[in-house]
């Protein structure tokens, strides 16, 4: 397995080219639960190590095994198969934990095997049909065909939410906010995940920002940036008046919202407009990136009073 290894942490020296490349490009690492091909972002994995047994925590929520410690940090141990309700391994001797950060946590996700990792485009990664995937209540943030494989990418972030809402975002840090008045300002979001974009457009709106286009991928927000522009290079109009501020995910499908920082950053007329990144993926090695890009700011989720703070200081 290329720069991941059982018991090992990825390549720094590979993950550091992936920053710099800034070519939409992501590393994929494909896992099997029961057969099927799943994926998660290698940023978000720090090592996969071999299962262990874990200590059982009384009282925990069905999905969680337990905790260890492989060295001098406590994790929580996940069963991706049996949140996902699939059948559990013959020989669990053989199976795997995914060990991850993201959201400024760390968790552990057991999993039958850790296949390869893929570089792929994030316009190689299709958002799922929400019929088929369950919109709100799903698991996959997008589907990448890679050869003749399908690999459903994973909504980690969600499944972290469903085990433990409090690590999620906390509408009472806009209630601690108090009474604030009503903004019309135009505000650009785009964020791949069905119950993160809904959640955060409704903190937003009860902050009192009335005036929200949500995009589930940066093509999309691009594409309407791009017609914004066109708007009022035909009207003389100013583009705060089309676009205020920019809130964007990193991860998406077909442009993330590193690629989407950059060619906002590189046009003439979108340049000035304050690009909020708002990502739980957000950490040293990402926040120089961001900035080498432009970003104006860059939140980690979810860190939604921060969010509404950062909006009143470059919109209001």
């Amino acid at each position: 397995m290329a720069n991941v290894k059982p018991n090992g942490k990825r390549s720094a020296a590979r993950t550091e080219i992936l920053l710099e490349s800034g070519t939409n490009e992501l590393e994929i690492m494909e896992f099997t639960i029961a057969g099927d091909s799943f994926g998660i972002n290698v940023a978000k994995v720090t090592e996969i190590m071999q299962y262990e047994g874990v200590k059982p925590m009384p009282n925990s929520q069905s999905s969680i095994e337990g905790v260890f410690m492989p060295r001098d940090v406590i994790l929580t141990v996940v069963d991706l198969a049996h949140y996902m309700g699939l059948p559990p391994s013959e020989d669990n001797t053989r199976d795997m934990l995914i060990v991850t950060s993201f959201n400024k946590m760390n968790a552990a996700f057991h999993v039958h095997t850790v296949e390869t990792i893929h570089r792929i485009n994030w316009n190689q990664i299709e958002k799922p049909d929400t019929t088929i995937y369950g919109g709100e209540e799903g698991l996959a943030t997008g589907i990448a065909k890679i050869g003749s494989k399908l690999i459903t990418i994973v909504d980690f972030e969600k499944i972290v939410f469903d085990i433990s809402p409090q690590t999620g975002i906390q509408m009472s840090e806009i209630s601690d906010l108090g009474p604030r008045a009503r903004s019309t300002k135009p505000v650009v979001m785009a964020e791949d995940s069905d119950l993160l974009k809904k959640m955060v457009v409704e903190a937003l709106t009860q902050a009192g920002y009335a005036n929200i286009k949500a995009f589930t991928n940066g093509q999309d927000a691009w594409e309407h940036l791009q017609a914004m522009r066109d708007e009022v290079m035909a009207t003389g109009d100013a583009i705060g008046s089309r676009v205020a501020a920019i809130i964007t995910d990193i991860e998406m499908p077909k442009m993330d919202g590193h690629r989407l920082t950059k060619l906002t950053r590189d046009d003439r007329i979108l340049k000035d407009i304050p690009v909020i990144i708002f990502s739980s993926l957000i950490d040293e090695a990402m926040q120089v990136k961001g900035e080498q890009l432009g970003a104006t700011a860059q939140l980690s989720k979810p860190e939604i009073g921060n969010l509404v703070g950062t909006l009143d200081k470059h919109i209001l």
